[in-house]
Order: C-alpha cells, then sequence, then structure tokens
C-alpha cells in the first residue's frame, strides 16, 4: 500500500511541474471576463479547450497526417505539405511531432529547390570535405609530398609510396597528380664491380683464380654445391669474379673487402658529380666496342639506380652482352660525339683502375687471399 501512494505522489508532482514550466498563452473569458494565462499544449497536440478559472488547458493528440512540432495555442495541428521532389526520398515520414522529412539521394545535395550531384575533385586536387545532403564537396591542391590520380567527390590526397621503406627504390619522382615509381634495388645489383676486374685482370700475375679461391672455400657441401653452380653457368674466365663473391661472404670482416670498397669509391668519385641524360648514356654505349646496350636497358638502369651508380651498371651490362674486359673496353672508346666532360671521367676511370697506387692495393689484396709472398710466387705456376 505504501509502495503505491508514493509512486502516486511522484506523478503528481511530475504532471503539475510541467504546467508551472509550460510555455503560456493569453485568453480573454467571456463568462468571467478575465483576462487568463493558460498553458500551451505540447507538440504533438492541439487546444481542444481553452482554459477557464476552473480548468486547465485541454488538449488533444493530433489527428493523423496532422503534426505539431512545437508548444502551441493552436485550434487545430498542421496538415503534413511536404512534398518529396525530384531526386529525393522521404528520410522520415510525417507524424504527430514534425512534417514529412526529405533528403537527397547520396551524392547529392539540395541547392534551394534541387538535388545537385556532388562536385568531384580532379586530378591533383582532394576532398578536403566530403559532400552532405546539405552542401557541396570542398577540394582543395594536394600539398607536396601527396597525390591525387583521380577524378573524386570522395577521395582525400594520398601520401607518395615511400620506396625506401619497402626496401625499393625511387624510379619515377611522384608529383600532385601521382605517385613514387618504385622498383626493386636488386636491378641496380653489380655483379662484378670495375675493381674486382681490374684485381683479377692484374697483369703482374698469371695466378688461376679458381683454384686458389675454391682452396679458400670451407669444403662444405653447400659451399660445393655452390662452387659447382659457378662452374656450370660461368664462362671459365668469369668464374673468379663469382668465386670471389663467395669468399668476401666468408671473410666479411677481412680487409680486403674494405680495400675493394676503397678502390669503388674512388672510382665513384671519377663519375659521381657527372649530370648524365640517357642521351649521354646511350652515346656512352655507342661509343664502346662491341655490340652496344639496348635503349630500354638504358632507361631501365636510369630508373632504377642512383645516379652515381648508372654508369657502372651499363658498363656492367656491356661487359655480360660482349663478354669482354671492361677496363680494356675503356681504352678503345671512341670519343667523338660523347660530351667532353664524360669523355674526361671515363678516362680518369681507365687510368685511375691503373694507376701505381691501385697496382700496390691489387697486390695488397692477392697477398691477403693468399697469405704469403711465397705462396703469390708458388700460384703464378699454377696456370
Amino acid at each position: 500500500m505504501y509502495k503505491i501512494i508514493s509512486c502516486t505522489l511522484v506523478v503528481i508532482f511530475h504532471v503539475s511541474v510541467m504546467a508551472a514550466n509550460s510555455p503560456k498563452y493569453s485568453h480573454y473569458d467571456p463568462k468571467t471576463h478575465t483576462l487568463l494565462q493558460c498553458d500551451q499544449c505540447p507538440p504533438g497536440t492541439f487546444v481542444k479547450q481553452d482554459c477557464t478559472t476552473e480548468w486547465n488547458t485541454e488538449c488533444a493528440p493530433c489527428p493523423s497526417n496532422h503534426y505539431a512540432d512545437q508548444w502551441n495555442n493552436d485550434s487545430e495541428c498542421q496538415f503534413c505539405s511536404t512534398v518529396c521532389k525530384e531526386m529525393q526520398y522521404v528520410k522520415q515520414e510525417c507524424n504527430s511531432t514534425r512534417d514529412r522529412q526529405c533528403e537527397c539521394y547520396a551524392g547529392h545535395f539540395l541547392d534551394v529547390e534541387f538535388c545537385i550531384a556532388h562536385k568531384e575533385c580532379p586530378p591533383g586536387f582532394g576532398v578536403l570535405q566530403q559532400g552532405t545532403p546539405e552542401s557541396d564537396t570542398v577540394c582543395g591542391e594536394c600539398p607536396k609530398g601527396m597525390f591525387s590520380n583521380i577524378t573524386s567527390a570522395t577521395a582525400p590526397c594520398q601520401k607518395h609510396t615511400n620506396c625506401k621503406n619497402l626496401g625499393l627504390k625511387v624510379a619515377h619522382k611522384g608529383s600532385s597528380t601521382e605517385d613514387n615509381e618504385c622498383v626493386e634495388s636488386r636491378l641496380c645489383e653489380i655483379d662484378i664491380s670495375l675493381c674486382e676486374e681490374a684485381l683479377f685482370r692484374f697483369p703482374k700475375t698469371r695466378t688461376n683464380w679458381s683454384d686458389v679461391l675454391i682452396q679458400k672455400l670451407p669444403p662444405t657441401a653447400l659451399m660445393l654445391q655452390q662452387i659447382e653452380l659457378i662452374k656450370q653457368n660461368y664462362d671459365p674466365k668469369d668464374q673468379p669474379f663469382y668465386l670471389f663473391k663467395l669468399y668476401k661472404s666468408q671473410n666479411k670482416g677481412a680487409n680486403l673487402v674494405q680495400d675493394i670498397k676503397e678502390c669503388e669509391k674512388g672510382v665513384l668519385k671519377q663519375i659521381g658529380h657527372l649530370p648524365l641524360i640517357t642521351k649521354h648514356l646511350t652515346a656512352l654505349m655507342q661509343r664502346l666496342p662491341g655490340n652496344p646496350v639496348k635503349k630500354e636497358d638504358i632507361e631501365n638502369t636510369l630508373k632504377s639506380c642512383d645516379h652515381p651508380k648508372q654508369i657502372l651498371k651499363l658498363l656492367s651490362l656491356w661487359r655480360d652482352k660482349n663478354g669482354r674486359d671492361t677496363i680494356e673496353g675503356l681504352k678503345h672508346l671512341t670519343s667523338n660525339k660523347l660530351p667532353k666532360t664524360l669523355r674526361k671521367a671515363m678516362k680518369k676511370v681507365e687510368r685511375f683502375l691503373n694507376s701505381v697506387p691501385m697496382n700496390k692495393l691489387y697486390e695488397k689484396i692477392i697477398r691477403q687471399i693468399i697469405g704469403s709472398q711465397s705462396e703469390l710466387g708458388k700460384s703464378d705456376s699454377l696456370l
């Protein structure tokens, strides 16, 4: 019994608060000739009977297809009159508290009285703010480091692909309308460097390098298998280069590895400053004796290799194509139609590799591989 009484008190209090807080309207009571302050009716209802000195305002629900969206003192509800236009759909049907709501179909917005398609951002521009049923798309030019290569009403600008993070190289730098073009860095790998060629064709020794290097490699099953593959796949005169790769992989901390790198740095120093284009590199390949490297290989090299290594990669391709000594080929380089700076650089490379300091370096590396001066003398008779 106590619970029922408590509940009733709460309901009565709630109604009284609503009545106290409801908006008022003035009504002249013809019976008492007084101006009364009547409670308005809440949304979804209308005034069925004005208040009197004895009774509060009497409200009634809106009939079907009618609504009242605010507190009011109207004697009837408003008719649901909104009709959806072309390219609109009914988002919410009419009810007692609001009129029918219409909205433009997806991809459109209401401009005055018509639904218009959202603007599409062209390539080089991205969406800063997507369009809504009430507003159009906002486009903005792609900032540095970003791009958009499509026409779209929804796509923002994207960041250029970070080739380095993927272990790749930038073949073509992106712009506001295109992404960076990445290529595998291994495409620029050089099997045999000019320094290694100079070392194994060093004129002061007649060493049979294949035999020497095989003796220096550990006779494991895997190593013997790799040696056999080199013998099967490469010409005898090129086998020392690939055996030397195996040797270096087993002696990464050896001084000779650093000596080879120092030699390669010296080569890069001779050519690293050259501003080269496809035309110049094509001319260089055509002036070397033998079969020239194809233009498409030159273009791929320009894409996949960093600037200083482009010439070295092309010289490596020329050597593979012709099976000839690259350093000897540089001696026979015909200089006509070559840019002066490129011609001088190639001559500097050839002189650098045949210089006295380099010859001493080759002797030092040979001693490191073979072990001693006496063994060097023995190795000269291996051929």
